[in-house]
């Protein structure tokens, strides 16, 4: 186990960049994971991790000490003082343990017949994590995300979707219009207006469900670009969802009607 005691230290100067800076992450090639649930995830699907971050306080915790103890917890362990740990956390509580790990890439390639999720402009890491948890949830596997989304694999946006990245085929800067047209199943956005409600609709077959930006809701041309636009029914005096909301819906929506229409 390796200590580092100075802010100076080269080594702390590119872990600050990873938690600060999506270039950074690009640059490197890797992420940082914060906390022991993610850390455990990745461990399920990827294996160890190159490097495991521990505090002072945080390896006196028992869980975190259990996995130290394990061996193989990770290629390197390097100790920081909880100052320095503090730092780099993206909570006000910090967990005490965080890994920096491989960039991941879809394991896929494009799949323009495979229930898809695409996301328009959602700037918020914390919509763009949720949306990522409730479609990992659902079974939708395939996400594109546009060039003006929050970035997937920022250290808030991995908080929010609670290890949903590592069961999903996610593709950044994705042209999204481009996608649709070549898409082979229906693709369906949900926009206030719209005529057609979800819940009078077929959601057999592959699925594309895209969902826009919390301001500006989905462009133009993405919009042109689906084959259906519907509206989520809200009989209260409420004039719109939070985006993570609408898509948790849609996609338990779709879920809920296949298993109905199987059990016919």
């Amino acid at each position: 186990m390796r200590r580092i005691v100075a802010r100076s230290n080269p080594h702390y100067q590119a872990l600050k960049k990873l938690c600060e800076s999506g270039r950074g992450r690009r640059k490197s090639g890797r992420v940082l994971l914060d906390g022991m649930h993610l850390i455990e995830t990745y461990g399920c699907h990827y294996g160890i991790p190159e490097e495991i971050l521990v505090s002072d306080s945080g390896a006196g915790r028992p869980e975190i000490a259990r996995y130290l103890e394990r061996g193989r917890s990770a290629q390197t362990v390097t100790l920081l003082s909880d100052a320095l740990f503090g730092e780099l956390a993206t909570v006000d509580t910090p967990s005490g343990i965080m890994a920096i790990v491989p960039l991941p890439v879809a394991a896929r390639k494009l799949d323009h017949a495979a229930d898809t999720v695409l996301l328009d402009g959602v700037q918020d890491p914390g919509n763009v994590g949720s949306i990522l948890r409730s479609a990992a949830a659902a079974g939708f596997r395939q996400i594109l995300l546009s060039i003006d989304c929050a970035q997937a694999w920022s250290p808030k946006t991995l908080r929010a979707a609670m290890g949903a990245h590592f069961q999903l085929d996610i593709h950044e800067d994705s042209d999204l219009p481009e996608f649709l047209a070549a898409y082979r199943g229906q693709s369906v956005a949900t926009t206030l207006a719209a005529s057609v409600s979800l819940y009078s609709v077929s959601l057999q077959g592959s699925l594309a469900w895209v969902f826009g930006s919390e301001g500006l809701g989905i462009r133009p041309a993405v919009l042109a670009a689906t084959d259906q636009q519907l509206h989520i029914p809200m009989p209260g005096a409420t004039e719109s969802l939070n985006v993570a909301a609408a898509a948790a819906i849609c996609l338990f929506e779709t879920l809920r009607y296949r298993r109905v229409e199987v059990s016919r």
